[in-house]
Order: C-alpha cells, then structure tokens, then sequence
C-alpha cells in the first residue's frame, strides 16, 4: 500500500500521519501509533476490548519469522478485507484502534529516574599513576624494531 492510498481510506476517519516503518508505514493520530502498513497487510491496534471484534471477522495478529521461531504480536490485527470497500466502517474500526493505542498509553508506567533509584556510590580511590608514553617515543621505539 503506498502512502496516497492509505490517506485516502482514511479520509472518513480524519487527518492521520503516516511515516516510514520496517517495511511499510505507521499511522498515527494525535500523536498515537494506532495502525501499521506493511507489506503483509494493514493492522490496527488491538486490545482486550477489540481482539473479540478481530476474532469475529476471522483475523489473525500480526506475526513474523526469525531464523528461530516465528513471533505473534497480540496488540496488532489484520484489518478484515471487507472493511477496504466500507470507508465509514473502516473510521469506526480506526478510531476502536486509537482508543486500544491510547489506553495502551495509559497502561505503561513511567520509567523511574535511575539517578534516582541507584544508591550513592561509594568513594573510589584515586588511581595508581601510569606512565604515559609520548608519541615521539613511540615512534622511535618503532623506528628501533625497524632496523
């Protein structure tokens, strides 16, 4: 899907922004990842709320191969097919993503302050003075290994 498509299915939904990602594009609204286009399809963010609706329409999470083991991602879901012919249903579904993406938001905590979580250092002892060897010194030492 090129990026002229895609802001044209999202005409009824509103104004989105859609930047480069992996292979595709993310979609975004009021600064929120809600969607992803890749080259295996489009998939919207999906939640506890919305993974039932997915599942009622026969679709699959998003998932991809390593060398290992192929891994599923249970917070993206392929859009139903039927859904690219219905641009009013399609904004309803889009706008379900945004809120899944928004209360994802909300879930996440904070990440704490490591300064403020470290405890104090301890006091470190000076280092043992090294000798420091100049550059004119070392290039006669290799001038000496030369000859």
């Amino acid at each position: 899907m090129d990026r002229e498509f895609l802001i044209d299915l999202f005409a009824d939904f509103g104004p989105v922004t859609i930047r480069k990602m992996f292979s595709g594009y993310g979609i975004s609204a009021d600064g929120v990842n809600f969607a992803l286009s890749l080259r295996a399809g489009l998939f919207f963010r999906a939640d506890e709320t919305t993974i039932p609706h997915f599942e009622a329409e026969g679709s699959k999470p998003f998932q991809y191969a390593t060398r290992a083991k192929t891994v599923l991602v249970n917070s993206y879901w392929e859009l139903p097919a039927r859904l690219f012919d219905d641009s009013a249903e399609l904004a309803q579904w889009a706008r379900a993503a945004l809120a899944a993406a928004q209360r994802a938001k909300v879930k996440k905590r904070p990440k704490a302050n490591k300064a403020a979580s470290k405890p104090a250092k301890k006091a470190v002892k000076p280092a043992k003075a090294s000798r420091t060897v100049t550059r004119k010194s070392s290039l006669r030492k290799r001038a000496k290994r030369k000859a």
